[in-house]
């Protein structure tokens, strides 16, 4: 592998590592915003080389509000990543959101707090703002939708995703704020990683999971179990594989 990868994939819950990914190598890096959630692993996939970093680290033990996310951006623009593919389990909090489902978000809305969001803040020679009107890939986001279609898996087309802090789930009180905000999914790591890609000029687009109701969009008294959300993404990665595939030999 002479040239470096142009494309990576950034797993969530549920995606530490990659079925078919023919492994070349492991990097691990150094950045100047710290360690990265683990080594990036430099592979095969579908015939085309890419970079897999799961962004729980490999063991699945970083909570959401604790990755890092500029030494994960940062480390994968030092290898010369062009494209993140970034894969998130979601609640599902608008009807059509049902478990199971996949979800190709075209907005957020940031509800995180005290995360290191952005690279511009020190030693600036100008006060620098980022162009986030649509915070994913237009063209990234085509090619995920093309190929799901090829491959006749449900996907929901558009959706606007909730970034909420975490660890701990939502009530059902914020959820019906969400779902007047707006939102249509809640995940806890959308942001800042779409912010942070965009300042790096590197296309960024998700495929969500939806791996349960969000809160009180269920039977009344249900809870939510890690059990059942683990059921339910394991159910659906099986298409997510079969997408990010394709997406990888399209782009």
């Amino acid at each position: 592998m002479n040239q470096p990868a142009r494309i990576a994939i950034i797993g969530g819950t549920g995606l530490t590592s990659i079925e078919g990914l023919k492994i070349v190598r492991r990097e691990v890096m150094h950045t100047p915003f710290g360690e990265p959630s683990g080594p990036l692993t430099h592979g095969e996939l579908s015939g085309h080389e890419v970079v897999f970093l799961p962004r729980h680290g490999s063991a699945h033990t970083i909570p959401p509000h604790r990755i890092n996310y500029r030494a994960n951006l940062w480390a994968l623009r030092h290898l010369g990543v062009q494209s993140i593919l970034a894969v998130a389990a979601v609640g599902g909090i608008t009807a059509e959101m049902r478990p199971r489902r996949l979800v190709i978000p075209d907005q957020i809305i940031d509800y995180t707090y005290g995360r290191d969001h952005t690279f511009f803040e020190e030693d600036l020679d100008f006060v620098t703002h980022i162009d986030f009107t649509e915070p994913y890939s237009a063209h990234l986001r085509e090619h995920m939708l093309k190929a799901a279609a090829g491959l006749n898996i449900d996907v929901a087309t558009q959706g606007t995703y909730a970034a909420t802090q975490g660890p701990r789930l939502e009530t059902r009180a914020e959820i019906n704020r969400l779902e007047g905000d707006g939102g249509d999914i809640v995940g806890m790591t959308g942001m800042p990683e779409a912010a942070l890609a965009r300042e790096l000029g590197v296309d960024y687009a998700c495929c969500a999971v939806v791996a349960n109701w969000a809160a009180g969009r269920d039977d009344p008294g249900h809870q939510i179990t890690m059990d059942e959300v683990r059921d339910n993404v394991s159910q659906a990665m099986n298409d997510v594989r079969r997408l990010l595939a394709a997406v990888i030999s399209r782009v």
